[in-house]
């Protein structure tokens, strides 16, 4: 019988979502679906030992016994990649690097790493581990031309505890975005072309899984209307409730909510951003219009439907009162839940370019790209108010009062109302208990003047949520 390959896939995690310290439990964790998509895809024919790590919920032992180790990368999480990536290197496994982060900028992985992955992994992880068990490791591996998510197999969910999640019945029917905006990854890594699952594919795998309460981390499910048209569809007779991503576009497709609402969704989240339309149209998000997020809120809520809407701060035209402003407008138009963040130049974003290009470009210590510290200097404030102001924003959307307004309008059950935004609420208060990196500034040079404006303010502040992919 030959040698088995130990292969082990890991998702590192920053301070604040490891399981050990970090800010989230249980109640605000789903399922991470690229380590168990990344396990299915592993060749049958191949005679290989799996183990997963997710630090969200475990963590990663030192003295792994591994032949290789795939570590999945988002920025905020490129730290601790690198930090696993050496450790393991210096033991002798070999360590392959993929994800947004390295299919963003992978001249940055590369002294990590035996080979990166860039881009969708589908045929290239295959090749890689066939070529690693041929001894004929590469150092890079690129998205296939011609991919296509059809006859994939179904995600190894059982490969990872279940108990350990708030669920793990996490699905994706496609991939990509058709929209533009300038802060936004998806474009940068993976351009505008929206890949699809075959609908009867994704319903298979919902079967099989015996989904009934599902989340779709799809980036926008809607992209394709008509995609979505057959999807919402063939969700109905599942009789399923899901929740997932959209854009506000939906609000104005009457027939597309309705069949959305048929099909049982019961919740989306929309990336509302600002309340500032010269900030919307700056970075290439003129499709929201700030005058209509009430109206989309309340055709959500009419239809069965709760919102988390998300919005962002440090875009150029905020300035000081924009916290307040914005947290206010949220409660008066009873987002079910409201999140916020500091704007994130990511790298290689047409964002990113433009600040490098002003000098407004602070530090690259990837753990502050987090969505929670102000990695630029902003237009319009000083940093120190950027990342206040941001945290003032959360404790006034979840101060008790707020929370009360908000919900009692809230189409959700009780239950599950009253609980997750208790959750939210711990996260708006514990930020800076939960957060402990240290900025990393040239000495010398003029950047280095910024560390007296934001120490007080990153003792305070940590990361919002992101998706969990």
């Amino acid at each position: 019988m030959p040698h088995k390959i130990k292969i082990a896939l890991i998702s590192p995690k920053g301070p604040l979502y490891r399981h050990r310290g970090g800010i989230w439990r249980k109640s605000l964790r789903y399922q991470p679906l690229t380590l168990t998509t990344l396990a299915a895809l592993v060749p049958t024919y191949l005679p290989v030992e799996l183990q997963l790590f997710d630090e969200g919920i475990t963590d990663v032992p030192l003295d792994l016994d591994a032949d290789l180790v795939g570590l999945t990368v988002i920025t905020g999480t490129a730290m601790r990649a690198y930090q696993l990536a050496d450790h393991f290197r210096k033991r002798g496994i070999t360590v392959v690097l993929g994800g947004p982060h390295v299919t963003l900028i992978p001249e940055d992985a590369a002294p990590h790493a035996d080979a990166l992955v860039v881009g969708y992994a589908e045929d290239s992880w295959p090749q890689l581990l066939r070529d690693f068990a041929d001894g004929r490791l590469q150092s890079r591996y690129h998205q296939a031309p011609g991919l296509d998510l059809a006859d994939r197999p179904f995600a190894r969910r059982d490969l990872l505890p279940s108990h350990r999640y708030l669920t793990n019945n996490v699905f994706e029917a496609t991939r990509g975005c058709i929209h533009n905006c300038d802060f936004c990854v998806v474009p940068t890594a993976w351009g505008r072309r929206p890949f699809q699952k075959p609908v009867e594919q994704v319903v298979a795998d919902i079967r099989q899984h015996g989904a009934r309460k599902l989340i779709f981390i799809d980036l926008n499910l809607i992209a394709d209307r008509g995609y979505a048209l057959r999807l919402f569809a063939a969700l109905i007779p599942l009789n399923v409730q899901w929740y997932g991503l959209a854009t506000v576009l939906l609000a104005d497709d009457l027939e597309l909510l309705k069949l959305a609402a048929r099909s049982g969704c019961k919740g989306l989240l929309m990336g509302l951003e600002s309340i500032s339309p010269q900030n919307l149209r700056q970075n290439h998000k003129g499709f929201n219009s700030p005058e209509k997020f009430a109206g989309v809120v309340q055709r959500l809520h009419e239809h069965g439907i709760a919102l988390q809407g998300c919005f962002v701060f440090g875009l150029d035209h905020d300035g000081p009162d924009v916290f307040f402003k914005t947290a206010e407008f949220a409660v008066q138009a009873r987002i079910d839940l409201p999140r916020f963040a500091i704007v994130t130049p990511f790298p290689n974003t047409p964002l990113y370019k433009r600040l490098e290009t002003e000098d407004r470009i602070l530090t690259k210590n990837w753990e502050l790209y987090d969505g929670q510290h102000a990695v630029f200097q902003p237009a319009r404030m000083s940093v120190d108010e950027l990342q206040q102001g941001t945290e003032a924003a959360w404790k006034h959307a979840y101060s008790f009062r707020s929370i009360a307004r908000r919900i009692r309008h809230s189409p959700a059950p009780w239950p599950v109302k009253l609980g997750t935004n208790l959750g939210y609420r711990f996260y708006a208060n514990n930020l800076g208990r939960f957060y402990n990196c240290d900025w990393i500034i040239p000495r010398g040079s003029r950047r280095e003047e910024a560390r007296s404006k934001t120490e007080t303010a990153h003792d305070l502040l940590t990361s919002a949520p992101t998706t969990n992919r």
